[in-house]
């Protein structure tokens, strides 16, 4: 693993019997107990996770939200300082760059937070488009992030500051906020379909912080968790993961975050005419949920049949820790998207039985 890209909290993974794997590069735990231990830890008490691999880039200057409003897809003008807003850059072709969160730090001053898998691409996606009063830049290898995600995830981070978590409402964050010495950007998100929070700091730093949260969260039950429980929370919460439910062949309308797509803002911007197009008439395909009715689990890119007919392939798919049924996301032509079609999976060599079902599979109860 000598030759893959480390976090800080790197030597700390083996401490709490972290499993390291390869991932896009990165030597990163895919678990520390169990993937369904930790995931059931998130949905009933909280989890920590390690996102330092994530990227995070610095937009400023006076022309900033005038070059974001022309990169982005949702609406920037509506963000005030001190909040947060989910996003996509896109080719003119409607497909996806990447799926992304832009921080309001000051009037012209911007926080991007990447995909790691897409950070030298998305980097210079940017600069080929920056224009005169704009800078940025990538401050990716100086900054670590981790995720505190669970109903328990406030009771445990107030133990480390005076700032009262309560008055930080879902998609606003705080800079500067001290916790017992070291100064974070805390900011009320997630990607685990749990309240949480997503806390930024100084790569020197996060050791710091791992070791005290993981102290103060013993008595309620916290876990440290991994890419495995990461990926099956987010899974069952329909939360877009790139390279699977979007893709540069993939919009973000056929991938069901229209919402993040506004094509009535004012600013013209990269991809907008094909994606006014599809929240108009409708994309060609559409991201659904699938249950097995026949025994076996669809995986990523098995493809989906009606009869002879390829209508699709499944983006995402495991045995839902939570509901225990075996569940995928399928990206289907929009004419055998409908609730309760029946389709064909090709799982290895065997055509196994499958219902469109309703998606997201779990929803917290706010």
């Amino acid at each position: 693993m000598g030759d893959l890209k480390q976090t800080p909290l790197f030597n700390v993974y083996s401490e709490h019997g972290g499993k390291v794997i390869d991932f896009g590069g990165w030597a990163l735990p895919v678990q520390f107990s169990r993937i369904g231990e930790e995931h059931e830890a998130v949905r009933s008490k909280a989890g920590l996770f390690d996102v330092s691999h994530m990227g995070e880039f610095e937009v400023t200057g006076e022309q900033a939200e005038a070059f974001l409003q022309y990169m982005l897809t949702n609406d920037v003008t509506k963000l005030k300082v001190g909040g947060a807003q989910y996003t996509v850059m896109c080719y003119e072709n409607g497909g996806t760059v990447d799926d992304l969160l832009v921080y309001k730090q000051g009037d012209n001053h911007f926080l991007l937070v990447v995909n790691a898998s897409n950070i030298d691409k998305d980097f210079d996606w940017l600069q080929s488009h920056l224009t005169e009063g704009v800078t940025l830049r990538n401050i990716s290898d100086e900054t670590a992030q981790l995720a505190l995600q669970g109903p328990k995830a406030e009771v445990i981070l107030q133990k480390l500051t005076d700032l009262d978590l309560s008055t930080l409402s879902f998609f606003t964050f705080k800079e500067n906020v001290d916790l017992r010495g070291v100064k974070a950007l805390v900011s009320r998100t997630g990607y685990t379909g749990e309240d949480g929070f997503e806390l930024y700091c100084h790569r020197d730093d996060v050791v710091q912080l791992w070791n005290m949260l993981i102290e103060e969260g013993k008595e309620e039950g916290l876990l440290p968790c991994g890419l495995g429980a990461r990926d099956t929370l987010r899974f069952e919460a329909k939360l877009a993961l790139y390279g699977q439910e979007l893709t540069k062949d993939i919009t973000p309308i056929e991938a069901g975050i229209g919402f993040a797509v506004k094509t009535d803002k004012e600013a013209d911007f990269i991809g907008k005419d094909v994606l006014k197009q599809q929240k108009e008439e409708g994309a060609p395909r559409k991201l659904v949920g699938i249950e097995m009715i026949d025994k076996g689990i669809p995986r990523s890119h098995y493809q989906v049949y009606q009869g002879e007919a390829l209508i699709g392939e499944v983006t995402t798919g495991t045995q839902s820790p939570t509901l225990k049924k075996n569940l995928g996301l399928a990206l289907l032509n929009k004419e055998h998207a409908t609730l309760g079609t029946e389709v064909d999976v090709h799982i290895r060599q065997k055509v196994l039985k499958a219902v469109v079902v309703k998606a997201p599979f779990y929803k917290r109860n706010a």
